[in-house]
């Protein structure tokens, strides 16, 4: 990765001062700083940031409405919401004492890793970067470990890279931003393994674009093990994004050894209209899979295009795509912007410059596969 010299340069060349949008493309797989001042009439299409552009359920926003005359009150005073820890326990075939609610799954890496601030961390080198980066600003050491060839998590490198100082394995499966997944025994068996020296955290916010998703969810080994957390969010395939609510999942020890600390005041950041609406959601199984079949649908949609055109790209589980463009000369996120108004995300590693677009409507990805091909990548 980039020093910080480098990083300050790399902000200057991409920002976007321009347009009046004043943010950059450095930070893929972290929303963190990023500014994005343009609404539905600037005609831009935004590929940007994961969201799923179909919007929450009908019945998240009736909630919504239900609740409005109660948002002079906090959480713990409305009396409805004091079942959401149990509505979460429930669907998940966990206790309530068992779940921790945070303002966005983003807010609750955070604090985790300023909860497991003392040894190292050890997490990929790429992944989701608001746990690690949180980890280094706080001045945690985190041990990077490369991904394969094929941008997945190396599980076999990570487990040698857990020592006697390792406080917390980070994994994000499927992974941000590669959109490769670990095949699911292989996780276990990293998991149960690995959670004897140390907590292991499972980041699944994308894990319901999956058609095997419950298989895939490491909530199942939680019960017997107290070294394993599952991290989960209502901001993609609920479509929540704006409204940030988040989840975590783990063994009553380890949830009641982490409540006191940061997560004590996380349940007052949240919202009685959010945690309504969320909940009401949570249920809703047509509109999740609404939202996965037309997800899958422009995926593979797109991810044909990019095969038709000869464009290499990492197969996709999730509700985005990554792929080189190593031979590009240019600032590729920067120009797709400036020249073409698609929102995207790039940035250069040790073997070039990859980006990452994310999964739109079929209508948005047809205007976005048009771009590709007069686009040298």
């Amino acid at each position: 990765m980039p020093d910080n010299s480098s990083r300050r340069q790399w902000l200057k060349q991409t920002s976007l001062a321009t347009l009046g949008l004043g943010f950059s493309f450095r930070s893929m797989g972290n929303e963190d700083g990023i500014k994005k001042i343009f609404g539905a009439g600037s005609g831009l299409i935004n590929l940007g940031s994961n969201e799923n552009p179909y919007g929450i359920s009908a019945k998240a926003k009736q909630a919504i409405l239900d609740l409005m005359g109660e948002t002079n009150r906090y959480p713990f005073n409305v009396a409805s919401l004091q079942s959401s820890k149990k509505t979460l326990g429930d669907y998940y075939k966990v206790g309530e004492d068992q779940v921790l609610i945070t303002a966005g799954s983003g807010e609750g890496l955070a604090m985790l890793a300023r909860h497991f601030n003392k040894g190292n961390i050890v997490a990929a080198d790429i992944t989701f970067a608001v746990l690690p980066n949180t980890a280094k600003k706080i001045g945690t050491k985190v041990i990077e470990v490369p991904l394969t060839k094929e941008k997945a998590h190396d599980l076999t490198t990570m487990m040698q890279a857990i020592n006697n100082e390792t406080q917390l394995v980070y994994i994000c499966n499927p992974a941000n931003p590669t959109a490769t997944i670990v095949e699911a025994n292989a996780l276990k068996s990293f998991c149960e393994e690995a959670s004897k020296k140390t907590v292991v955290l499972i980041d699944e916010a994308y894990n319901e674009f999956l058609d095997n998703a419950d298989s895939q969810s490491m909530i199942g080994l939680i019960e017997e093990n107290p070294n394993i957390l599952v991290i989960k969010t209502f901001s993609k395939i609920h479509a929540m994004a704006g409204l940030r609510i988040g989840f975590i999942i783990g063994h009553p020890t380890l949830i009641k050894k982490l409540q006191p600390d940061y997560f004590q005041s996380s349940q007052l950041a949240v919202s009685v209209l959010s945690l309504n609406a969320a909940m009401a959601s949570l249920n809703d199984e047509a509109h999740k899979l609404m939202s996965k079949q037309k997800n899958e649908a422009a995926r593979k949609y797109t991810m044909n295009e990019m095969k038709k055109m000869g464009i290499d790209f990492i197969p996709s589980y999730t509700n985005f795509i990554f792929y080189p463009v190593k031979k590009y000369t240019g600032e590729y996120a920067t120009d797709m912007l400036e020249k073409h108004k698609i929102i995207l995300r790039a940035n250069k590693y040790s073997d070039g410059q990859w980006a990452r677009v994310s999964i739109g409507t079929l209508d948005e990805m047809k205007a976005f596969c048009s771009t590709l091909k007069s686009v040298a990548a």
